[in-house]
């Protein structure tokens, strides 16, 4: 079986868009790859148009080791967001193609389920206005469809320090929302690595009484010894990673034992395997795994897969529930959270397929995810909840 060519789709949301391959082989089979970049679809898409040609028309869809290693290689380029997710994108699309090939869903091809179904949390839930009162009233409509775990970022647009008035409504809407959804739910706490660490430190203090289940990206990404310092100060478990493109770029993080939940996107760390690997790294440092997912349909249904599969995996972000419910139809055939959990992807490779139509009616739109413009929580929560 050889790759004959791949096709590219933008679809654009208020907020968000998702950018989209086709792989297409001799054999008649096709396989999804997706990827939500953040600001930078055009660079993405532009690096797809001339990796197509150059790594994989002519391949081997089951050579997947091969193509992720030629592709890293020999361009002869240290890979960041960019090359790292059109690789990811062009390995999970071989990874389905694989799939349909065998008549196995990807998890069989992976190791095979060790679960039987795949814990969510909520986000996208809080495009309201930053008040206590409608984030306690969305924060409700979480726990009535069922999900035991929601994530919110309740911050203003402060940048390593915050004016106290902000730091106290911060408490209030983290307060609102416990008082919405009862003691049980888990509560997770995102920071967008927003925070000096003594920032970071001071705000999980004032948030611990409503229980955190974590305290995400306190501290920019690029100094993790400023991350081990947010970490020791900080008492709620410490997530990090989605801003993270590469997998050996995790050492650090490992050896000083800087965070407790590693959040990896599999869409940005160069697709499935990748992430597999790295899921087994952590696992000797006792670090779980819960991937970031801003993705549509196909980047969830490629997080089902792996958390199938990984023994250390925690817990699944999924976004298209509340923010543009509508993008569940471009790529048809996910379970839906019941009860707090996803069942198993059914069916072959990856489990879904395009909706040409839905695609088309929603082309690529003009976003900038800003979380540091003046005013951010009021323009943003209209058009982009979070990530």
């Amino acid at each position: 079986m050889k790759i004959t060519h791949a096709e590219t789709f933008v679809v654009g949301t208020e907020w968000r868009n998702l950018t989209i391959v086709r792989v297409h082989t001799d054999e008649g089979l096709t396989g999804l790859g997706e990827v939500r970049m953040v600001n930078h679809t055009d660079a993405l898409v532009g690096y797809l148009a001339e990796a197509i040609p150059r790594h994989l028309v002519g391949h081997d869809p089951f050579r997947i080791e091969d193509l992720v290693k030629k592709m890293g290689r020999d361009d002869f380029s240290r890979a960041g967001e960019v090359m790292s997710s059109g690789i990811a994108a062009f390995e999970t699309a071989c990874w389905d193609i694989v799939g349909k090939a065998l008549d196995q869903p990807v998890y069989n091809l992976l190791g095979g389920p060790v679960r039987d179904k795949v814990k969510a949390y909520a986000n996208g839930w809080y495009r309201v206005e930053r008040t206590p009162e409608e984030f306690h009233a969305a924060a409700k409509k979480v726990v009535e469809k069922g999900y035991r775990a929601l994530k919110l970022d309740p911050f203003g647009p402060g940048h390593y320090e915050m004016e106290r008035e902000e730091k106290l409504k911060a408490v209030a809407l983290v307060e609102a929302v416990r008082d919405s959804i009862g003691p049980e739910p888990e509560i997770l706490l995102e920071m967008h690595g927003r925070f000096s660490p003594a920032t970071a430190i001071e705000m999980a203090r004032m948030l611990e009484p409503f229980g955190l289940g974590w305290v995400e990206e306190p501290v920019p990404p690029v100094n993790l010894k400023a991350l081990k310092k947010a970490s020791d100060g900080i008492r709620s478990t410490v997530a990090t990673g989605e801003r993270i493109h590469q997998r050996l770029e995790y050492r650090e993080v490992f050896e000083l034992q800087a965070a407790d939940v590693i959040q990896p996107d599999i869409s940005h760390i160069g697709g499935l395997l990748e992430t597999k690997k790295l899921a087994a790294w952590a696992d000797a440092y006792y670090v779980t795994i819960a991937p970031h997912n801003v993705g549509g349909q196909i980047n969830t249904a490629a997080a089902l897969h792996l958390a199938a599969c990984t023994t250390n995996f925690r817990i699944q972000e999924y976004f298209n529930d509340f923010a543009d419910p509508w993008v569940r139809e471009t790529a048809p055939g996910l379970p839906e959270v019941v009860d707090g959990y996803f069942e198993l992807p059914k069916g072959p490779g990856l489990g879904v397929e395009l909706n040409e139509e839905v695609i088309a009616a929603h082309p690529k739109q003009d976003v900038h995810f800003n979380l540091f413009a003046e005013g951010w929580e009021k323009r943003e929560t209209t058009r982009a909840p979070g990530f």
